[in-house]
């Protein structure tokens, strides 16, 4: 892990404009992660074209410490047990390789087929601000593939690589997913390893068992530790821990310290999402940090507390009066919540 201590970082977008790494300078922060950018290829990425971002970023004084989630058509057919998986895996650990070459220290990934799914994008939150919202009665009562195709994001493109098993199609089971991560991470792991990078495991979110007749993986505790049972040894294998889906979590605030108390130590928590909800699944609704259900005073003395050394970041948030799409005001407020934290943790005793 890095010597640097935990620091704040601005991502969650794909493309390094001016107006991003402006953003990323006046609101004092160093560190930038990327999520699923874009990027020349429709299989694999060179390294050429992650070395430029590497280099854009250094050019306004900022480091690019994370690419969270490659296309999630580079890796569909390796998550459901497809033919053609082993190409995919090729071309997996052929992007893996050009990461570390590029000096990207972190590749986020996922295990989600079909992706994050909500029932409503602007749902009424504080002062009327919108928020993504998760209710699984209307999921539920949908009953068809187009009916569902809507909770899915908008604007990711090739949304027919992202599976939905209609009434009367055969399942995907719990154990055949977990038949396939497996196969999956004991290809990419060791290349990860020679590389030097390190995957870092996002939770399913809405962390549910299954959805679109496709079941998921990373919706409990107990199956984040199954998955560090498989490579118990590596030190590539990590997380990135997104307390929201934590939070989501039948036992909403529990799982935030159940996490970072196992996971912290061992020096498995690389990055983390910091955001919060309220409710928990079947029905949930995402908020401003501090109005949620865990207190992030003590999830940041968790953090400190337990090791954890790398960075912190906006994700999802409220959708501000006046707002962008990318929901500039809505980060400006996470961050800045996140700064003075992180500063006054600095000047008390919490995590001594």
């Amino acid at each position: 892990m890095s010597a640097k201590g935990i620091r704040i970082g601005v991502g969650q977008f794909k493309e390094l404009t001016d107006e991003k790494l402006k953003f990323a300078q006046q609101i004092g922060v160093t560190t930038l992660q990327l999520n699923n950018p874009t990027l020349p290829g429709d299989a694999r990425w060179e390294e050429k074209d992650l070395r430029a971002l590497v280099t854009r970023a250094k050019e306004h004084g900022l480091e690019l410490e994370a690419i969270e989630n490659v296309p999630t058509h580079f890796y569909h057919k390796v998550m459901l047990g497809l033919p053609g998986r082993d190409e995919q895996i090729e071309n997996y650990c052929y992007t893996l390789r050009n990461v570390g070459r590029a000096g990207i220290p972190i590749l986020g990934f996922h295990f989600m087929p079909n992706s994050v799914w909500r029932t409503e994008r602007l749902a009424p939150g504080r002062g009327g601000a919108g928020c993504t919202k998760f209710d699984m009665a209307v999921v539920d009562a949908a009953q068809t593939k187009d009916e569902w195709r809507k909770f899915l994001p908008t604007g990711l493109g090739w949304l027919d690589t992202m599976p939905l098993r209609g009434p009367g199609e055969p399942l995907v089971t719990e154990e055949e997913m977990w038949a396939n991560y497996t196969y999956f991470i004991k290809a990419v792991l060791p290349v990860a390893e020679e590389a030097g990078v390190k995957m870092a495991l996002h939770p399913d979110d809405p962390p549910v068992p299954m959805l679109g007749g496709i079941a998921r993986l990373f919706y409990k505790v107990e199956n984040f530790k199954r998955a560090w049972e498989i490579n118990p040894t590596s030190d590539a294998w990590g997380l990135d821990l997104c307390l929201g889906c934590c939070s989501e979590m039948v036992g909403g605030a529990i799982n935030v310290r159940d996490m970072i108390n196992f996971f912290g130590p061992k020096g498995r928590i690389f990055y983390v999402h910091f955001r919060d909800v309220k409710g928990t699944v079947p029905n949930f609704t995402e908020c401003f940090i501090g109005e949620g259900n865990f207190d992030p005073a003590e999830a940041m003395a968790l953090l400190k507390k337990t090791g954890f050394n790398g960075f912190l970041l906006d994700d999802h948030v409220p959708h501000m009066d006046d707002d962008t799409d990318w929901n500039h005001r809505g980060r400006a407020h996470a961050i800045g919540y996140m700064q003075g934290l992180l500063r006054m943790g600095d000047r008390s005793s919490w995590a001594a």
